[in-house]
């Protein structure tokens, strides 16, 4: 008999690459996927799987709990990704991501709780631990959020694993690194870069550009969401992060140096407020569970590089139809972020 799962926010970025991983991955499953398609979310991220036998669409908002419970019926899983995810946007207006992140994920464990849901995986970010000088963050280490997006995140996390403690359902979270590959809205750094880059553009450098951050592969994060749903025990976090770290400015430096272009095209900009410096993650405890990155940085950095150089049609329609990543652009890098 096949189990039925609902996975929120799957026609965004991460949530797409899951559907789609997922479908190809386990005959066993049927997958719910519950979005409601805000600006970032695209159905033509699904296109390849949207008349297949065991994936059905309900367009509904977590934050609505007739919408909630009408897409968790008969489903066995949850695997939240709905989320605001931006920090340049939650500066401007942190309130849609408190009520997305935060009260959505309330709604969304009430309705697994109530409709006994076996397991519910929350995909969380390392944003929540805030920056750290030296060393790495593990998962029993302080969180220390420093944006209003990653305070909604953090309040989504533990909200989550207080449901194992307070009622007894099979929770887990995911802290993943930064993650990266086709199909990623193109406010995101490495595809607003590469965009860029193509149109002979400047790339907008957020201060000294020296900030660190860790990067995986789409599809190793998916893998790792699966593994943790699998083996992950309940009531317990698991980091997900690569061993492949970087700063901003090398990240530019190296898309430029993949298309041919000339490192003149870098500017800096005004650095945004409470720009956290490092994120850096151990991910011991999900290594434990047997889980490995299938991907090196560099041979995923250049096949995504080169599908958003053969996919311009995709990126550019978003941006030419979009008053709102217009608008947004030229608010924040006026230096008002």
């Amino acid at each position: 008999m096949r189990e039925k799962v609902l996975v929120t926010g799957g026609a965004g970025f991460i949530g797409s690459h899951l559907v789609r991983f997922w479908l190809k991955e386990d005959p066993s499953v049927v997958i719910v996927n519950l979005d409601k398609l805000a600006y970032s979310g695209d159905l033509s991220r699904l296109e390849e799987v949207k008349s297949h036998p065991r994936y059905e669409f309900y367009k509904g908002d977590v934050c609505e709990p007739r919408d909630v419970e009408e897409a968790i019926k008969g489903c066995s899983t949850v695997v939240h990704l709905a989320a605001e995810t931006h920090v340049d946007r939650s500066l401007l207006n942190g309130e849609v991501f408190f009520q997305t992140n935060t009260i959505g994920t309330y709604c969304l464990l009430e309705a697994a709780r109530k409709a006994g849901v076996q397991k519910f995986l929350l995909v969380s970010t390392d944003e929540v631990y805030g920056s750290r000088k030296t060393g790495f963050f593990k998962e029993m280490d302080r969180l220390s959020p420093t944006s209003p997006y990653s305070v909604s995140k953090t309040a989504a996390d533990l909200l989550t694993l207080s449901y194992a403690h307070t009622y007894g359902l099979h929770t887990m979270v995911t802290r993943g690194s930064n993650t990266f590959g086709p199909y990623q809205y193109p406010e995101k750094v490495i595809p607003l870069f590469t965009a860029k880059a193509l149109s002979d553009e400047k790339l907008p450098l957020y201060g000294d550009g020296r900030q660190v951050r860790n990067w995986i592969d789409v599809e190793d994060h998916c893998r790792a969401i699966l593994h943790v749903l699998k083996k992950g025990k309940k009531g317990e976090a698991y980091n997900v992060s690569t061993p492949f770290y970087l700063t901003n400015l090398e990240l530019a430096r190296r898309i430029l140096r993949i298309l041919g272009k000339p490192v003149s095209l870098i500017q800096r900009v005004k650095d945004r407020p409470g720009h956290d410096r490092r994120y850096a993650l151990s991910s011991r405890k999900l290594r434990a569970l047997g889980w490995r990155e299938r991907f090196r940085f560099e041979e995923s950095l250049r096949r995504t590089v080169r599908w958003y150089r053969e996919n311009k049609a995709w990126w550019k329609a978003i941006k030419e139809k979009s008053a709102e990543f217009k608008e947004y652009y030229a608010k924040a890098y006026a230096g008002r972020v």
